[in-house]
């Protein structure tokens, strides 16, 4: 069984988006009333078995799970945190819709129901804009804080969302600026991730890794910029976090063993 993961593609529209079922641009007229509730459950990640990561996000994620880069080319490769081993299944959500408790959720996940996306080119204004799930089960007009005042400014809970989609938006350049260097020092080679279960095997495609021999051999200006620029800790994280790949084989391998039902003697 083969799976594709993917990875931070840099300057996303929203379609490409996971987790948005109906993406509209964040309205003061349309929205005016909406309201957000607190919902106790993030059912909505269940189905994704990689998300993109920032590099600041590495240091927390790579005691958790493993940090690959992943995509359809070295050029198109960006970090991504591996959730599941099987196409469609986040191993991190479990039967009753919550992360797993004391587990790192990546800012990506927890961004949502809001996110900000690209404009289209020549576009007046700002290069993003604020759009959001209406599909989102915590919308709606009775119940929970207000994304808007009555005199139609941000209430504190679009204010506290906004705030953090920007700060996401400075890490994701922060993160192409890394993925820059890695791809000028050709620090980056390619990795299928095989592994056998029961006679069957599960090949992870489309991903990259750090080449530890290619990292020391880096001339002392380049290693310098990496120290002081902190890529170094995140390249050494990013190492790591590798071996938490066996970590989630054993949690596939329990989640199996809960969907074969106990033979009958």
């Amino acid at each position: 069984m083969a799976s594709q993961v993917r990875g931070v593609h840099e300057g996303y529209t929203v379609a490409e988006v996971l987790f948005y079922e109906r993406p509209v641009p964040l309205n003061r007229t349309a929205h005016r009333d909406l309201r957000l509730k607190a919902v106790n459950n993030i059912r909505f990640a269940a189905s994704a078995h990689s998300v993109p990561l920032t590099g600041v996000e590495f240091a927390p994620a790579a005691r958790d799970f493993p940090i690959l880069f992943a995509g359809n080319s070295l050029e198109e490769a960006g970090p991504m945190a591996l959730l599941g081993l099987r196409q469609g299944e986040n191993l991190l959500v479990g039967e009753n819709g919550f992360w797993e408790q004391g587990i790192y959720i990546p800012a990506f996940v927890r961004r949502y129901p809001f996110v900000l996306a690209e404009k289209p080119a020549g576009t007046e204004g700002d290069d993003f804009t604020v759009f959001l799930d209406e599909a989102y089960e915590g919308f709606n007009n009775e119940e929970g804080e207000r994304l808007f005042n009555e005199d139609g400014t941000d209430a504190p809970a679009l204010t506290n969302a906004v705030n953090f989609l920007g700060e996401f938006q400075d890490h994701v350049a922060r993160t192409q600026w890394f993925m820059g260097k890695l791809r000028e020092h050709n620090l980056l080679e390619p990795r299928t991730i095989t592994l056998q279960k029961e006679g069957k095997g599960i090949n992870l495609n489309g991903l990259f890794v750090i080449n530890e021999e290619r990292l020391r051999a880096l001339d002392e200006k380049t290693a310098h910029e990496f120290l002081r620029e902190g890529a170094l800790g995140w390249i050494y994280a990013h190492l790591v976090s590798l071996a938490n790949i066996d970590r989630m084989a054993a949690r596939l391998d329990e989640r199996e063993r809960k969907e074969t039902p106990a033979s009958v003697s």
